[in-house]
């Protein structure tokens, strides 16, 4: 690997970080248009992916672009194809529960289901949450208490596998664009790791988020407008500065997947029959799919569970598309959330998370804000201090139940993503 500037390239070039940073060379160069959002990455690529074998022939971990069928180097450090599409890790044949390592108290424990190698894990202690049983209604539901991670929120798990995979490439700054709860975990993360972050967030994050951000060492900037507005900006920045986005670099869901494995061995190493989560870009749908379909490979399950999927009516475009069965964004309504940490227009890997649901047989649920309000003092009253972003979750158990996909006497479980503490201005209004 060389580095050039502040760019990272692999023998001193990479295709799309030499075409986003275009602007800032030669002046007499023709222009070329820079990505200004996630609409136009989007739209680069509308090739549908074959759907994911169920049994994975051992080869070489690669870098796929599921829309184009490119492939590229895992040791290639891009975060996105060279048209600008997402990547994934090729399909892995999953472990068995011999090569769980039972002496690591941490998501690490699965380090053998990793595409490669890490010699110094950058490690919190994430991973290991607690798995609730709780009666809601005529049902017990089991409520995965992900906040419990080291800086209050899921994202710990893919934060720790890309900085732990960028800290051993020798990346020493990276920008990050997020709502709140990714930016904290990537400065967090970075702190341990010795590496400097930049993190971009929208001006209205909850001051909770930007604050522990800020507490971590890394340099916050709040950028005007919504989510995508942010996230453009990221795209912008990334001209300079390496890209370590919990919604674009494909190490992240290869953390965010030790949630299927974790579950697994919760449960005496089967699956559960169902999987309630919230999707604002999906990545813990997308880690539940990668690794139940490994769990699935290996033989160690026989389905895979279903996934049932919230988004706040206020924000729903996966939710739009599931409707009308398309993979393609379709018009829909949109107003301001309490659930932000959802409040994202058009996800990165949106025809992906739509394909997850699907192979799943699972479905897709759009919450109104008094059904997340409700939801969100429920759970308190249960002990569970949940903030909005995750009760969207709980509060879609009664609408799936109602459908048939939430069934008496299977085990469902709950995923709750991070803590009210997160979120003290909201949790505030709803309790004052």
């Amino acid at each position: 690997m060389k580095r050039t500037g502040s760019r990272w390239c692999l023998n001193g070039y990479s295709p799309t970080l030499e075409r986003l940073s275009q602007r800032t060379r030669d002046p007499l160069e023709p222009p070329i248009p820079p990505l200004t959002g996630h609409a136009e990455l989007n739209k680069i690529s509308k090739v549908r992916a074959e759907p994911r074998a169920e049994r994975v022939e051992r080869v070489e971990p690669h870098y796929v672009d599921e829309r184009s069928g490119a492939t590229y180097s895992i040791d290639d450090p891009r975060w996105c194809g060279a048209d600008g599409a997402p990547l994934t890790v090729s399909a892995l044949p999953g472990i068995t529960r011999e090569q769980v390592d039972t002496g690591a108290r941490s998501l690490w424990r699965y380090r053998a289901a990793l595409p490669v190698r890490i010699d110094a894990p950058v490690s919190l202690g994430e991973g290991c949450t607690p798995l609730v049983g709780k009666d809601w209604g005529a049902d017990r539901i089991l409520f995965k208490l992900e906040w419990f991670s080291p800086t209050g929120s899921f994202k710990d798990r893919g934060t720790s596998v890309m900085i732990s995979l960028l800290a051993q490439r020798g990346v020493r700054e990276v920008i990050e664009d997020s709502s709140g709860n990714g930016g904290a975990s990537v400065s967090a993360y970075c702190a341990a790791a010795g590496i400097r972050a930049r993190i971009l967030a929208p001006a209205t994050t909850s001051p909770a988020k930007i604050l522990q951000s800020r507490a971590y060492g890394a340099e916050v900037e709040l950028v005007p407008g919504d989510r995508d507005a942010t996230a453009a900006e990221a795209l912008r920045q990334s001209a300079h500065t390496y890209y370590a986005s919990h919604n674009w670099h494909p190490f992240f869901l290869q953390g965010t997947k030790t949630l299927a494995y974790e579950l697994w061995e919760d449960l005496g190493f089967t699956a559960p029959d169902a999987v309630v989560t919230v999707a604002g870009a999906g990545s813990t749908v997308l880690g539940c799919d990668l690794g139940f379909s490994e769990l699935l490979a290996a033989g160690q399950i026989t389905r895979r569970p279903r996934l049932l999927v919230a988004q706040p009516a206020n924000c729903a475009p996966l939710h739009a598309a599931f409707r009308a069965g398309t993979e393609a964004p379709v018009p829909f309504d949109h107003a301001p959330t309490i659930a932000e940490g959802t409040a994202i227009r058009e996800p990165v890997r949106f025809p992906e998370v739509l394909r997850a649901i699907r192979r799943s047989d699972g479905d897709m649920a759009a919450i109104p804000e008094d059904a997340i309000a409700t939801a969100v003092r429920r759970l308190a009253a249960t002990g569970l201090y949940a903030e909005p972003t995750s009760a969207t979750a709980a509060a879609a158990i009664e609408v799936f139940r109602a459908r048939g996909a939430i069934r008496p006497g299977e085990t469902t479980v709950v995923l709750l993503t991070g803590s009210g503490l997160k979120a003290t201005p909201t949790m505030t209004e709803l309790f004052g």
